[in-house]
């Protein structure tokens, strides 16, 4: 190519290059630790969905089995997974293989002896329901993160899905309100409706006399143990120096998955609530709960505890509204984290960092002061051991990193303090190219061989080594992105730009730079 139009390419790159960086405090994002903000690691605890899945499917083999006229004695959830039932008529033991094969192919039934008989989940399906579960919960998290206003925030999973230990790493570089977008990210807001059990000798309407109670006091009202399909919650508002408790059921009828929409609203006291409404088969499956059970309690449950236990006065359909101890921000979140989509399981936050934007700014410079103090020697090293050549590797070494800089720019990457590293780590690389190039060069001229002649072959020969060492290199700064997560991906994306600018640099920009000064004169001796 002629030099002319190497040099109009060079000016181009170089303008593009300058255009994409400026201003570079607007166009370069900083990472959660140079900008400061919130770190969580958090485990989903997919056993809920799985629970879920299984008391919804325990609720429509009830009903399927009740209109083929098969009553079994006693039917519940005995584990996620797992479906036990008892006391089933011998002469109907067919229709009750018949409704799990032809319906509940997910289930294999076996007997196990008096008439007991239980369903267990195939391992294929839990681990569908788990990986769903993974998907939902990284979607919402996203959509919860994106209502609140977060900006450059990273939600991705750890980890592989489907073994029972899935994991959703989240970061917020800048947050402000660190608590309050915590609790936003890291509560579950996972919703349950499930029906209360009332102790022998109460009625629904005097036993909120009773309850919620101590543990102890619950066992004695049931007379020293509770009914097989019944569990203790606590409640969400405990008083000082003890913790009150709601007998319900096992089962839950309905979940947060169930949720189409969810609104902060204004009760009738003037208090705040949430109004919710459910799906169309949701409302189906509420209707028959409401209109079977009315006049009893009904407990509301939010992270496994009870916010509310209402009586059902009537038959309720896909509306209605929930009530607690709400403030208007506190009901508010709720809703976000309802309208977002309820997660389908539970959550622990296994990991909590906050870094402060001091501490960030303490980063910044001293990983500038660092890549600057490196890259000074770097050129004082060039011009001192290959004088006048050095200015030649220096000039694209500066082009190496202004083209840097405008490709993160360009596809907004996020710089990190491993970041800064690998931008210091491709000055290193661009400048080993530049010394194998150099002496290569020195080598033609001991032979006896004219400067062109040795520039020439000096690049010619060097260019296979340069490029199999970026090669190598680039394959595995790709593997890091594929691979790696938050800071480390910050690290494989400076390097992959850098491997691919330092290509264009010393093989492209310091040949037309030899070039240029080798035609601009007769040069016998070159200075290198």
């Amino acid at each position: 190519m002629p030099l002319k139009w190497r040099w109009v390419i060079i000016a181009c790159v170089t303008l593009l290059a300058s255009y994409l960086c400026y201003p570079l405090q607007e166009k370069i994002k900083l990472g959660l630790d140079l900008k400061g903000g919130i770190h969580l690691v958090m485990r989903v605890k997919t056993d809920d969905a799985i629970k879920a899945s299984t008391d919804l499917d325990l609720e429509t083999l009830r009903s399927e089995l009740g209109k083929k006229g098969v009553t079994p004695e006693k039917m519940e959830s005995a584990s996620p997974g797992r479906i036990r039932i008892t006391g089933v008529d011998s002469a109907k033991v067919s229709i009750l293989q018949d409704v799990v094969s032809s319906q509940f192919s997910a289930y294999a039934v076996s007997s196990r002896g008096g008439g007991e008989y239980q369903l267990e989940m195939k391992p294929a399906r839990m681990r569908e329901i788990r990986e769903s579960s993974l998907r939902q919960a990284l979607e919402t998290i996203r959509n919860r993160v994106d209502k609140f206003g977060v900006a450059e925030s990273v939600v991705q999973q750890v980890g592989f899905a489907g073994g029972g230990d899935e994991r959703i790493l989240v970061q917020l570089p800048g947050i402000q309100n660190t608590e309050r977008v915590t609790e936003l990210i890291g509560s579950p807001a996972y919703l349950e409706w499930k029906l209360v059990s009332i102790p022998p000798g109460y009625r629904a309407d005097d036993v909120h006399s009773v309850l919620p109670a101590p543990k102890d006091r619950l066992l004695s009202l049931f007379g020293g143990s509770l009914p097989a399909d019944t569990d203790l919650y606590p409640g969400e508002k405990q008083p000082a120096g003890e913790t009150l408790y709601w007998p319900c059921k096992k089962t839950s009828p309905i979940t947060g998955n169930d949720l189409r929409d969810a609104r902060r609203e204004v009760g009738r006291l003037g208090d705040a609530v949430v109004q919710f409404r459910l799906t169309a088969d949701a409302g189906q499956r509420f209707e028959a709960l409401t209109s079977a059970n009315e006049g009893q309690l009904l407990a509301i449950l939010l992270d496994k505890k009870v916010i509310s236990a209402p009586r059902i006065n009537a038959t309720i359909r896909d509306t209605g509204i929930i009530e607690g101890s709400f403030t208007v921000e506190s009901a508010e979140d709720l809703a976000i984290k309802l309208r977002s989509g309820a997660l389908p399981a539970g959550m622990e936050l296994l990991e909590e960092r906050t870094v402060g934007p001091s501490l960030g700014s303490d980063s910044i410079r001293q990983g500038v002061v660092a890549s600057l103090l490196g890259a000074i020697l770097v050129v004082f090293f060039m011009l001192i051991y290959y004088r006048l050549a050095g200015v030649n590797a220096n000039l694209a070494l500066g082009l190496n990193v202004l083209l840097l800089l405008g490709a993160m720019s360009y596809f907004h990457a996020t710089v990190t303090l491993p970041g800064i590293a690998g931008i210091a780590l491709t000055i290193g690389m661009a400048v080993d190219a530049n010394v194998l190039i150099f002496e290569r060069i020195r080598e033609e001229l001991r032979l006896g061989k004219t400067v062109k002649g040795a520039v020439a072959n000096g690049f010619t020969k060097a260019l296979s080594t340069i490029v199999d060492s970026h090669v190598t290199t680039l394959i595995a700064a790709l593997f890091l992105f594929g691979y790696g997560t938050g800071p480390v991906r910050g690290f494989a994306v400076t390097l992959c730009i850098g491997i691919l600018a330092n290509l264009y640099t010393n093989i492209f920009v310091s040949r037309a730079l030899f070039d240029a000064y080798l035609s601009a004169r007769r040069v016998e001796i070159l200075s290198i």
